[in-house]
């Protein structure tokens, strides 16, 4: 693709790297027939190749993000599908990230979207709030049905049905706490606990450590980390997805060095994903940008981790159907595909895996309150694809397709990791009790 940018708008990295992305698509196409947004809504502008268009005028102008490079952009999923297909190797993944950013600091959204937008960003990276908000969740649940009538109130439905009836208990966990290895130790690790899952499935990383601790790891509960950073980037907050970064590789970088660190472990893809681009978010950083590029380059999804580990396996089949759902953040983001199909297996379950697994099931952060619509229908698409395979239970690797799964399901939505461990001496999930 040509560009034509001024040498000054070059002289900005943003730009530079902008530009070099977008010489990379020769517009062949690839991209559409995986998107989910085109696969829905047929418009070309809804595509990843529509979206670069609009994202090459728009910082090609200069100029504040306009309605409708705002309003295309905000319906990309970012679930990166396109990355996975595309023969030319361009890098959609941080273009879109650059268009975020301008179009947030220069669209002209409406109030009440600003309002939204402003209280995700201060509510759900922090668990105190999150906890808090949920409470009051339940209160405002009857009106659900009546936010759902009029368009700009969806997205507040949108929230509440996603929000549960009862609160989980939350993981026992504290910062700076050690779980050591039974037996023989054979790696030590950082459990990152991310902040959403330890509000809404504490349980998850609990059965990690079990599982863990089972097969010689010490686990260490780094202390200060935060949010990992990814609502806000997918917002187009840059700036404070860098401040998130930055308080996590402080957190972990000098346990990192002192204490034989064989790896950083996410359970939550969608975390995952992001601290993997660590490297890339602080890269101009001059503080921290060696710093991240080696938090990245030892960071882990669990799912990785495990194989290495020679599992145990179980006396016995457990006698299970699995739908599995692969996350887009593991599949696209990670290039994770065969490992927890095989873990599963390995684990004694009959793994069924679904038509158009590419797809994604709508969650994609906050796009399911942001775009409950379309949100919707790519969870009927999945859950179509769920119930063909006839499942006994449905079972995935990251907290966002947890939850908007659940929200519609008729079976119970289970982490690979509670599975694992159940099979391998743990306790039986309590979904399945």
């Amino acid at each position: 693709m040509q560009t034509s940018f001024e040498p000054v708008q070059l002289a900005a990295p943003a730009i530079a790297m902008a530009n070099d992305i977008l010489r990379n698509c020769v517009h062949c196409g690839f991209c559409l027939a995986t998107c989910p947004t085109y696969t829905l809504l047929q418009d070309e502008r809804d595509s990843p190749r529509g979206r670069i268009y609009l994202v090459k005028e728009l910082l090609e102008s200069g100029g504040a993000a306009g309605a409708e490079v705002t309003f295309h952009v905000d319906r990309c999923l970012s679930c990166l599908s396109c990355m996975s297909t595309c023969p030319s190797g361009v890098d959609y993944m941080h273009l879109v990230d650059i268009a975020r950013t301008r179009i947030e600091n220069t669209a002209k959204r409406p109030l009440f979207q600003r309002l939204l937008r402003k209280t995700l960003a201060l509510i759900l990276p922090y668990p105190e709030r999150f906890a808090a908000a949920l409470k009051f969740s339940r209160f405002a649940k009857p009106l659900g049905p009546l936010l759902r009538r009029m368009s700009w109130s969806r997205p507040l439905a949108a929230m509440l049905a996603l929000a549960p009836w009862r609160m989980a208990p939350p993981a026992d966990l504290k910062d700076g706490e050690i779980f050591r290895a039974r037996g023989l130790r054979r790696a030590r690790v950082i459990l990152f606990q991310g902040c959403a899952q330890r509000v809404l499935a504490g349980r998850i990383n609990e059965a990690a450590i079990r599982l863990l601790t089972r097969h010689g790891v010490d686990v260490i509960i780094a202390g200060n980390e935060g949010c990992c950073g990814a609502l806000s980037l997918h917002m187009g907050r840059e700036d404070e997805a860098r401040s998130f970064a930055r308080k996590n590789v402080a957190s972990w970088y000098a346990e990192v060095n002192h204490a034989g660190i064989d790896a950083i472990l996410s359970t939550a893809s969608g975390c995952g994903s992001v601290i993997k681009d660590y490297g890339h978010i602080l890269g101009r950083d001059e503080d921290f940008s060696g710093k991240a590029a080696r938090i990245s380059d030892i960071t882990l999804d669990i799912t990785e981790f495990l194989p290495s580990l020679a599992l145990d396996n179980p006396e016995a089949p457990m006698g299970l159907k699995l739908a599995w759902h692969p996350p887009c953040s593991l599949q696209h983001g990670q290039n994770i595909r065969k490992e927890p199909v095989h873990l599963l297996q390995s684990a004694g379950f009959d793994v069924r895996e679904l038509a158009n697994s590419h797809l994604c099931c709508g969650s994609a952060g906050v796009y399911n309150i942001l775009q409950p619509q379309l949100a919707d229908e790519l969870l009927k698409g999945k859950l179509a694809a769920i119930d063909a395979v006839e499942p006994d239970v449905i079972v995935t690797a990251n907290l966002g397709c947890m939850t908007q799964i659940a929200s519609r399901a008729k079976k119970p939505v289970i982490h690979l990791v509670e599975l694992v461990d159940w099979a391998t001496g743990g306790p039986k999930p309590e979904a399945l009790r």
